[in-house]
């Protein structure tokens, strides 16, 4: 089975979480996809690069959640989303899936 990069599946989770919250109308569904998306890139980053990186880059992950909020308020809500959902990307590919193990 094809590996999945975390890359991906983090930057996925920040766009598809508020996409589907906007769609939907309910936050929590948004939140829902956020933190299961987060969750299973959180797996994948200990596995791939251990404890200390995964910690990293969770704390990453929903600073940039957070930080799409103000964010969003200069430059308007897709584009800071894409912005941040693309910051973890680069982290993360950075971090964990560069080396391809």
């Amino acid at each position: 089975m094809a590996r999945i990069p975390t890359a991906a599946v983090a930057a996925t989770g920040l766009v598809g979480g508020y996409g589907v919250a906007r769609w939907t109308k309910k936050r929590q569904l948004g939140g829902a996809v956020l933190a299961v998306a987060g969750a299973a890139a959180a797996q994948q980053w200990r596995q791939r690069a251990g404890g200390k990186a995964a910690g990293a880059l969770t704390a990453a992950y929903v600073a940039a959640f957070a930080g799409s909020h103000p964010l969003a308020k200069k430059v308007g809500a897709w584009p800071a989303v894409f912005g941040v959902a693309g910051a973890v990307a680069a982290a993360s590919w950075a971090v964990a899936d560069r080396r391809g193990s």
